[in-house]
C-alpha cells in the first residue's frame, strides 16, 4: 500500500492542517516509509507465539466487580464553573 499526493492533502484539509505542496511530498515520503516497515512486519510468522503485555511474566491487577450505587455526581461537578442539579451547566451553542 502507498499514500499518493493527493491522498496527503486530502488527509490534512480533513485534519484542518495548512499543508504546502512541499511539505505533502515530504509526508507522503515519510508515511511510504512506515507503511513499508509496517509491510516487513507482516511476513514475521508468529504462530505459537502467545499474546503478552509486557516483558516479564506477571497477571495483570484487576480490581473487584462490585456493584455500587455511585453517589460520586457531587464529587464530580464540584469543580464545574455552573451546575444545576448535579448538571453540567454550558452556554448554548446553536442558534
Amino acid at each position: 500500500m502507498s499514500v499518493d499526493l493527493d491522498t496527503v492533502k486530502r488527509v490534512a484539509r480533513l485534519s484542518r492542517i495548512a499543508v504546502s505542496e512541499q511539505e505533502a511530498a515530504v509526508m507522503a515520503d515519510k508515511i511510504n516509509s512506515i507503511l513499508g516497515f509496517v509491510e516487513q512486519l507482516n511476513e514475521v510468522d508468529v504462530t505459537g507465539v502467545e499474546p503478552m503485555t509486557s516483558v516479564l511474566p506477571m497477571d495483570m491487577r484487576k480490581r473487584a466487580d462490585a456493584v455500587t450505587d455511585g453517589n460520586k455526581a457531587a464529587d464530580i461537578v464540584a469543580n464545574a464553573p455552573a451546575t444545576e442539579e448535579n448538571f453540567f451547566l454550558v452556554p448554548k451553542v446553536v442558534e
